[in-house]
């Protein structure tokens, strides 16, 4: 419409249509033709076209009055059917030409928005998200986040995590809801696995995860998911994880993962306690102020919550969890077993057998209570047995030990038997001499790196 426009100001100054089109790049007979017709009245080049009638008619065009009187009697008629019986009436085209008619004809039905906005102390909206950050010396990582709000007050918690798991989920919320004084009385969340393994169609949840639910119940919190496709009631205004993004990781640059996270509490207080919220116009600290009576204390702090874990005692008097083996007295072998997982430290309950262990981070570290290496070697049957079980305990101590042993059956003559008992009263006598203390899951490794190729030729 533009370039018609153009012609017609060149023509009304004068210039011949020859020139015109020279100058326009037009043919002489589109200059010609526009001569002819009125002024240009708008630039809408697509309804020009449909008004003109450009290009050649489709041949779905004359279908169209059997469509809508299909479409007036069965709104919802699936598109495939209307296809069948339109060919039935002896249309002979393709089906994306009769999909589109049928789409550009079919009324469309344009539902409310609906807000779902909060009172004091009535709900939260919790999520997970990830970015990849860039630091400033051009090294990048993927940041894992969990980001909760207050509805009524907006007032936001945003910490990292290493990941996505429930564990993180759990611990990170109690973090949050302890922080703000207390929880609302429904904690809303999106559905993931994590929360929801199993839903019906009508959007019911068929499967809670377990792990989940139970820290829910110590926690005293109350859950509602989101429905299936209503991603407004995820949040009255704003979408929370995209909002962290654009406003916080999208517009800062950081040095490295420290710089981060100072530059996170900073943008905290920015949101929490300076900047006012565009959706209520009032800074979320003045709100939370007066949400904050409407909130209802913790059952547990998080520093007191325990995650129930499922487990099994394995054959060799050991709950594996998470790649970590935790001894549990001979007795609780074959039995199933309750996990605690707390945040530095670990209970297993088997019955009336119960343990408590240091939790382990680094891969593959156990921990093997001195009462439970020294029943599991009174429980097994004859001497030989016995020797090897202590072989197999001071092989667990890693490759230190492995060398040390090696060294020390070869080195000697005798019965590979008798060079067990002689290792497992050497090793004892070492550790006894080295660490000043007695055999100990936590020192014995150490002690055992730290020894020198001389005092292990020579235990004594």
């Amino acid at each position: 419409m533009l370039k018609r426009h153009e012609v017609e100001i060149l023509l009304k100054a004068g210039h011949g249509k020859t020139e015109v089109a020279r100058l326009t790049g037009v043919s002489l007979c589109s200059v010609k033709r526009i001569a002819q017709e009125g002024p240009v009245m708008h630039v809408d080049d697509a309804a020009e076209r449909a008004q003109r009638q450009v290009g050649r008619p489709s041949t779905v065009t004359n279908f169209r009055k059997p469509i809508l009187e299909i479409l007036q009697h069965a709104p919802d008629l699936a598109s495939l059917e209307i296809l069948r019986r339109v060919r039935e009436a002896g249309y002979e085209g393709g089906k994306t030409a009769l999909y589109a008619l049928v789409a550009s004809l079919r009324p469309k039905s344009a539902k409310p928005l609906v807000r779902f906005e909060g009172l004091p102390g009535e709900f939260s909206q919790h999520d997970f998200g990830q970015i990849e950050v860039q630091f400033v010396d051009g090294a990048s990582r993927r940041i894992h986040f969990f980001a909760s709000r207050l509805k009524y007050s907006r007032f936001m918690c945003v910490s990292l995590v290493r990941d996505e798991a429930v564990e993180s989920l759990v611990r990170t919320l109690a973090e949050h809801l302890a922080s703000w004084g207390g929880a609302p009385l429904q904690c809303v969340f999106d559905r993931p696995k994590t929360v929801a393994l199993k839903w019906r169609k009508n959007g019911e949840v068929a499967e809670w995860n377990p792990v989940f639910a139970y820290a829910t119940l110590e926690l005293g919190v109350g859950v509602e998911l989101c429905w299936p496709y209503r991603a407004q009631q995820k949040g009255s205004v704003e979408n929370l994880v995209g909002f962290v993004k654009s406003s916080f990781f999208k517009v800062r640059r950081f040095h490295d993962e420290e710089d981060l996270r100072l530059q996170l509490r900073a943008w905290h207080e920015e949101v929490n306690q300076q900047r006012p919220c565009r959706a209520t116009g009032v800074i979320p600290a003045v709100r939370w102020a007066e949400e904050k009576p409407r909130l209802r204390p913790l059952k547990v702090q998080p520093e007191e919550l325990a995650l129930r874990i499922p487990v099994y005692v394995g054959p060799t008097g050991t709950v594996l969890h998470d790649g970590h083996a935790y001894s549990m007295p001979p007795e609780a072998i074959s039995m199933p077993a309750t996990l605690y997982l707390y945040g530095q430290r670990v209970r297993i309950v088997a019955g009336r057998y119960e343990a408590v262990h240091p939790r382990k981070f680094v891969a593959h570290e156990g921990s093997s209570l001195a009462e439970h290496r020294a029943a599991l070697v009174a429980a097994v049957s004859g001497k030989r047995g016995q020797r090897y079980l202590k072989r197999q305990q001071l092989l667990e101590l890693g490759e230190p030990a492995i060398r040390y042993l090696t060294e020390i059956v070869h080195r000697r003559r005798g019965s590979g038997t008798r060079m067990s008992t002689d290792c497992a009263r050497s090793c004892r006598v070492m550790v006894r001499r080295f660490c000043g203390e007695p055999w100990k899951p936590v020192s014995r490794n150490k002690c055992l790196v730290r020894c020198t190729w001389r005092d292990l030729s020579h235990p004594g």
